[in-house]
């Protein structure tokens, strides 16, 4: 397994070594412990997600108030999506920065990303079906969301794709309105969280 730092800090891509033979492929898609020597502690996980979504399909950006945040592990179980970064903690070096990532069946990638950071993804295929392991249960008092389209954050979604969203993405504030009203987390509260682990 390889795991590799993306320029946003907290964020990683994880490559597993896989092993076909007649019958298919076996690897190991996930090892807390090989995860842990590049953050300093062992992602606690306490909760499992899967989407299944249609080509076009944007879910994001979605993030949770500091503490306690929600990391995430993402990968793709069918189809294939453009997975996306962006650092949404105000005084990081990065700020507002974007990364993005292919996560398919072919390479079976995955994705970390710390508290703190903003996710999203775009669907490519039909019946794209994306598992994310979870650090924090879902709390709907301290999750929010930026709207996926906001030219400041400019997504690279690609083009040629009929973009459906939820109506609670729809909804979204865009990144200035919502760190004008204090809805951002901090980098120095994402270093004070993860100092504690």
């Amino acid at each position: 397994m390889q795991i590799e730092p993306l320029a946003i800090e907290g964020a990683f891509v994880v490559t597993p070594r896989q092993f076909p033979d007649d019958r298919g492929v076996f690897l190991e898609s996930f090892r807390g412990d090989k995860l842990a020597g590049h953050l300093g502690h062992r992602p606690d996980i306490v909760q499992s997600n899967v989407s299944v979504s249609s080509r076009g399909t944007v879910r994001g950006i979605h993030f949770a108030d500091i503490p306690p945040g929600q990391g995430k592990y993402i990968t793709a179980l069918s189809g294939s999506l453009i997975d996306y970064a962006v650092d949404l903690r105000q005084g990081s070096p990065t700020f507002g920065h974007v990364e993005e990532v292919l996560l398919d069946t072919t390479s079976r990638r995955a994705v970390y990303l710390t508290e703190g950071l903003g996710h999203a993804f775009c669907a490519l295929e039909d019946e794209t079906t994306v598992m994310y392991l979870c650090t924090a249960a879902y709390n709907p008092t301290g999750e929010h969301g930026i709207h996926p389209l906001d030219p400041d954050i400019g997504l690279p979604i690609p083009a040629g794709l009929d973009v459906t969203l939820s109506p609670k993405d729809e909804a979204a504030p865009t990144l200035a309105q919502a760190r004008s009203s204090g809805l951002l987390p901090t980098y120095a509260d994402w270093q004070a969280h993860v100092a504690q682990k």
